[in-house]
């Protein structure tokens, strides 16, 4: 299935020349008004040059400005019962912001499993499900989805690690093998620090997995696996940001899927519980 015109430039938005951004930036808060346009209205809008308009659309593997056009005015059909994209938020309009991140969000959940290769997946399971240690790595703003993917494959009864400390995770993969399996979670893909890591587990002869919201970046051609989250966060803030929804959605399919695999995972999930339920009281 062919990915998200939108998602497939806010994954890219960081890699962007500053004339590309323009470009990107103008099409993802404005999808609706770029279906109508010329490439040179478009250009004029952007103030840039009509060139630059047909370099971008090849940048984001689209065969030229009408193939964006197509794919932009397919993708608003798909979404319409999600309501409006819309990059609008404002605590002066509450409900039109709920609605609009919740239609938003929707859209990069739906576009994570729309992406994801039922074949693909399966092998990553078997790997995952037969590795004798799975490393799940992260730096920054992805540590939370790591640390919460090895808790969930412990609890099925997979033995997982993660740590927020970089160092840690870095000496730990030096001592993976060939049994063992490496899950890089990363943002953009380019990340040195998860670089380092997948280099030092492939160096080990370890498997790796990884998840990342651009399928051509650094991170994803490193492992033998990939699985690309959809991301909309440039649609409301125009800095650096990140969202842990999509890679956290992608964590949860595996987790599922994966007990519904193993036959002891139901009481490894109670024993677990039952060692804590003291805590809980």
């Amino acid at each position: 299935m062919e990915g998200s015109v939108i998602n497939q430039i806010c994954a890219s938005m960081d890699s962007f020349f500053d004339t590309e951004k323009k470009i990107g930036d103008y099409i993802v808060r404005n999808p609706k008004k770029v279906v109508d346009m010329t490439v040179g209205e478009l250009a004029k809008e952007c103030g840039v040059s009509e060139a630059s308009v047909s370099r971008f659309c090849k940048r984001i593997e689209l065969k030229g400005f009408h193939h964006l056009k197509i794919s932009l005015a397919r993708e608003l059909v798909d979404a319409k019962d999600d309501g409006e994209i819309s990059g609008h938020i404002s605590v002066d309009d509450m409900e039109g912001s709920l609605r609009g991140i919740l239609s938003n969000k929707m859209e990069e959940l739906r576009q994570t499993v729309a992406m994801m290769d039922s074949e693909e997946l399966k092998k990553i399971l078997d790997v995952i499900n037969n590795a004798d240690t799975v490393l799940m790595a992260a730096v920054g703003n992805t540590i939370p989805v790591a640390m919460d993917g090895a808790y969930k494959l412990n609890q099925i009864g997979i033995r997982a690690m993660s740590t927020p400390i970089w160092e840690t995770e870095l000496g730990y993969s030096y001592n993976l093998t060939d049994k063992d399996v490496v899950v890089a979670i990363s943002n953009s893909g380019e990340s040195t620090g998860v670089i380092q890591i997948l280099e030092a587990a492939k160096s080990r002869g370890a498997v790796a997995i990884s998840i990342t919201n651009n399928a051509r970046s650094s991170v994803a051609e490193l492992s033998t696996y990939h699985i690309t989250t959809a991301t909309r966060e440039k649609l409301f803030l125009d800095g650096y940001c990140f969202s842990r929804v999509s890679a956290t959605m992608v964590i949860e399919i595996i987790y599922l899927l994966l007990a519904s695999m193993r036959k002891e995972s139901y009481e490894s999930i109670v024993r677990h519980e039952q060692a804590m339920a003291y805590t809980k009281e």
